[in-house]
């Protein structure tokens, strides 16, 4: 190991958090790198809609909430990009998501150490207690990385149940995708949507818009018991808080398990905004008792799907009344959620990793991953997938340069970051 470069840090995958760490380690002097299989940096490109919005305020970029005054802020981008008195007539906090891709874009041209292109294989420890991390480049070149420690920041995988999967294609697919599959479900004689939090929304509100301008069946269903709105009080934010995260994390598995279950509409649902304007459309639609070509369901789960004579049925059932419906659709969308994906390159150090009884990562309150033969210089870090031990605020930008700033004190061994007890004015335990 001699002969061999040794960085501080390396970090696996380049979405907001990773993003977030590496334009924060700009205050340190820790050599770094990042790699990302994607050729380029998009965030949630197949739903890029135009109108969508961020979900949390713009404080939430990449540095603010521990940096205001980086200059990788949103403000800062604004001010490069000669928005500001744009920005500050637009009076709102919640800024357009393709404005949030476009900043993340503008931060990734200015950090050189973001490498696109290049999917991390395999890591492993080697006898100095170092990571040895393999990385493939797209152009097939192999090679071999050394660091003391590793973040791995590859987030959430779209999700559809097992049993729809090989219906997958051009017309049934993932809200993820929608972007790129518009045109042809445009095309369409029938659409049927399924889920119940934003995506789905705002997806039936893109083509609920567009009904007039063609000629198509929309439908959307949910198993969820309405079409509910996401809890955006106040006091309910605070739950996105350090002070929510650290109550949470020493509660017992159990009680965590129900906690979540209990907050779905914490981090889950649809925004008020997105309701109201698909509720005003269905009012002006229907004046003059027309009736538009539109069916809204809850309480009702797609339970199968088949195909014959070149069309999709879809098997529905409505959980209270206990009864079975037929349906015929072109298309099929499945706003179906993400979970956590545990990445393949991980494998090499399987030997190390220590799991609970339900198949999941043990991870540290500081975000270190547990391993058996743990030693006490270097480490493997985790972002946003504690959901399980940190709570609902895991998957929250609000909370990813808290997280990061955690993680930097400990790679830095000081405190580069300061970070705060009370966030918040509601206590949450004895």
């Amino acid at each position: 190991m001699a002969n061999k470069q040794i960085l501080d840090v390396i970090g696996v995958g380049i979405g907001p958090f990773n993003l977030g760490l590496a334009a924060l380690l700009e205050k340190t002097e820790c050599r770094s790198l990042f790699f990302d299989k994607k050729p380029c940096f998009e965030w949630h490109p197949g739903m890029l809609l135009e109108g969508a919005t961020l979900q949390v305020p713009f404080m939430a970029d990449l540095v603010t909430m521990v940096d205001p005054t980086s200059p990788f802020s949103f403000l800062n981008y604004l001010h490069e990009q000669k928005r500001l008195y744009h920005f500050y007539f637009f009076e709102k906090f919640h800024i357009p998501r393709t404005e949030y891709n476009h900043y993340c874009q503008w931060v990734v041209k200015q950090l050189p150490q973001l490498h696109f292109g290049c999917e991390v294989e395999n890591i492993e420890k080697t006898e100095e207690g170092y990571f040895q991390v393999t990385v493939l480049s797209s152009k097939e070149q192999r090679k071999t990385y050394y660091a003391k420690h590793v973040v791995i920041g590859v987030g959430t995988t779209p999700y559809v149940p097992e049993k729809f999967h090989s219906y997958l294609g051009d017309q049934v697919f993932h809200s993820s995708t929608y972007m790129n599959n518009r045109e042809k479900v445009l095309q369409a004689n029938s659409v049927t949507v399924i889920g119940s939090g934003q995506s789905a929304a705002e997806i039936f509100q893109d083509l609920f818009s567009r009904q007039p301008d063609y000629d198509y069946k929309l439908s959307w269903f949910t198993r969820s018991k309405g079409f509910y709105p996401m809890e955006y009080s106040k006091l309910g934010l605070e739950h996105f808080s350090p002070d929510y995260t650290r109550y949470f994390y020493n509660l017992s598995k159990e009680k965590k398990k129900t906690a979540l279950n209990n907050q779905a509409l914490l981090y889950k649902g649809i925004s008020f905004d997105t309701i109201a304007e698909i509720y005003d459309l269905m009012y002006e639609r229907t004046i003059g008792e027309e009736t538009p070509n539109v069916h809204l369901q809850a309480l009702t789960e797609l339970t199968s799907i088949e195909e014959w004579d070149g069309k999709k049925h879809l098997s529905l059932y409505q959980y209270e009344q206990e009864e079975y419906k037929q349906i015929e659709s072109e298309t099929v969308i499945l706003a179906t959620g993400y979970h956590p994906c545990i990445p393949d390159c991980l494998k090499g150090l399987n030997s190390l990793l220590e799991w609970d009884e339900t198949g999941q990562l043990v991870i540290q309150e500081d975000y270190k991953l547990e391993l058996n033969k743990e030693d006490s210089q270097n480490h493997l870090f985790v972002q946003n997938g504690e959901l399980h031990t940190h709570g609902i605020g895991a998957p929250d930008l609000g909370l990813g340069a808290f997280r990061n700033a955690i993680i930097i004190n400990q790679l830095v061994g000081k405190e580069i970051y300061q970070t705060y007890k009370n966030n918040v004015f509601q206590q949450f335990g004895i």
